[in-house]
């Protein structure tokens, strides 16, 4: 272990822990990620005594700046590029209405005990009588290598006690694609409800990191096969389940939208770019239908999926932002792109897209091709093609056209000072005719053209240009 402690912060805290004759041990995360040869930059260190005062020691010596936190009872500080947290030894106790426990002074076994899973209980003691010795109680080294999360105590307890420890596990077992014990699986069916004694933002956080995991769809399988997912997110468990009548099913939705999730991350980290591919078929529940001769259809879908993006956003929340707004354009625009792809692409239907797309153009590509699932190669190969052809034709009509963040080559100002007329009505009506003329390809996206079209349009409505 010596060699993973050569961070010149260690041989300090190593000195202290010498002349002030107290015991001091890095614990948790960075010792855990050790052994999954993962690069840390957060170290907490325990302290079997005051770890305000073993912190304030540290600084001076390292002459660097500390934040004490007398509430929590720890003190931290960055010196080089770690962040060190301090806390003294810990043991808890808990109410059942609260996940906030009462804290006292323990021994480095009471804080090991406290802790979520034996794989973050993991110590190394810092004192040069026995400096990098390895203290794992509970075998987490051996659950680090069967790649297993399991809680140090009886879970049915430890999730009681805290019930985000529930999100958690799910979100490290999606993080490192770990299997979650099933001990600790069945003491989550048991606390459901106690889920909801923790703060949305903080189911949200983890929520978050489970959609950032390499592969979400691991996170979600265990949120929605405990029955957590139907409590902190139920529209998106609502997607579950194949309806058949007359012989005819569709497809899940549900284990659709973990593809989709899983195909998304394959090309980008993006947070909000997999949040559109989350929720781009959210609305189908609500627009299911039965067509006699045709089969199942889910007819305005995308559209009532946009309106249901804020509500879902508020409910968990998330940003009512720019980040909303691009989910919400997603979810909205996802059909255009595959149905152009099946299809003879016009300029015009391309010009449309590029219009209402803007800046968002490629990640809307990207949540399509995402969005094909099919297990059918022919037909994946087919829509790829198609794709490549419709990213070609996006490509060349922009830089013929330049409708990507489109602004009118004649604005309405324009039009009144070229009639003489004050706004109202004929000039909104002149506008739509010159975006739908540049849209149709029937004038040049240019000034010149547009105002010639605009005189035009303006004679046929009565209007004439006054002399300047």
């Amino acid at each position: 272990m010596k060699q993973h402690l050569q961070h010149p912060v260690f041989s300090v805290i190593s000195k202290f822990a010498a002349e002030k004759n107290v015991q001091a041990y890095a614990i948790g995360g960075y010792v855990r990620d050790i052994f999954l040869n993962r690069p840390s930059k957060d170290i907490d260190v325990v302290i079997l005594g005051n770890g305000i005062d073993f912190a304030e020691a540290v600084a001076a010596q390292l002459n660097v700046k500390l934040s004490v936190f007398k509430n929590f009872g720890t003190a931290m500080l960055r010196y080089q590029d770690v962040e060190v947290e301090f806390v003294g030894a810990r043991k808890e106790s808990y109410r059942s209405d609260s996940r906030k426990p009462i804290v006292e002074n323990g021994t480095l076994d009471d804080d090991q005990k406290r802790r979520d899973f034996t794989i973050n209980a993991l110590a190394v003691s810092l004192h040069p009588d026995n400096y990098g010795e390895l203290i794992d109680p509970f075998g987490g080294i051996v659950d680090l290598n069967n790649k297993l999360i399991r809680t140090p105590l009886n879970p049915v307890e430890t999730f009681s006690d805290d019930p985000l420890r529930m999100m958690r596990a799910i979100r490290f077992a999606s993080q490192l694609s770990f299997t979650i014990d099933p001990v600790a699986i069945a003491a989550i069916k048991s606390n459901l409800q106690r889920i909801k004694i923790v703060s949305q933002e903080r189911i949200t956080d983890e929520l978050n990191k489970i959609i950032l995991s390499p592969v979400p769809s691991i996170g979600f399988n265990y949120l929605f096969d405990t029955g957590l997912l139907h409590i902190i997110f139920p529209q998106m468990a609502g997607l579950y389940g194949v309806e058949i009548i007359n012989g005819k099913g569709h497809k899940d939705n549900f284990y659709h939208t973990l593809q989709v999730l899983d195909n998304i991350c394959e090309a980008t980290g993006d947070l909000w770019l997999r949040w559109a591919a989350i929720l781009h078929d959210i609305a189908k529940p609500a627009t299911k239908r039965f067509e006699q001769g045709h089969g199942w259809t889910f007819h305005g879908h995308e559209d009532k999926g946009a309106r249901m993006v804020p509500k879902i956003f508020t409910q968990l929340k998330l940003p009512l932002n720019d980040k909303m707004k691009f989910v919400q354009k997603l979810v909205q625009l996802h059909l255009r792109p595959i149905v152009l792809s099946q299809s003879i692409v016009t300029d015009s239907a391309v010009r449309r897209l590029l219009f209402d797309a803007g800046e968002d153009i490629e990640a809307l590509m990207l949540l399509c091709k995402a969005d094909v699932t099919t297990k059918n190669e022919y037909k994946v190969k087919k829509y790829r093609q198609n794709f490549e052809l419709v990213q070609q034709k996006l490509k060349d009509v922009e830089e013929r056209d330049s409708i990507r963040n489109w602004q009118p080559p004649v604005t309405g100002l324009d039009i009144m000072q070229l009639f003489g007329i004050s706004e109202g009505r004929e000039v909104g009506i002149i506008k739509n005719k010159i975006r739908e003329a540049i849209l149709e390809g029937e004038i040049p996206n240019d000034r010149d053209a547009a105002i010639s079209f605009t005189i035009e349009k303006g004679k046929e409505i009565g209007l004439k240009v006054v002399e300047n």
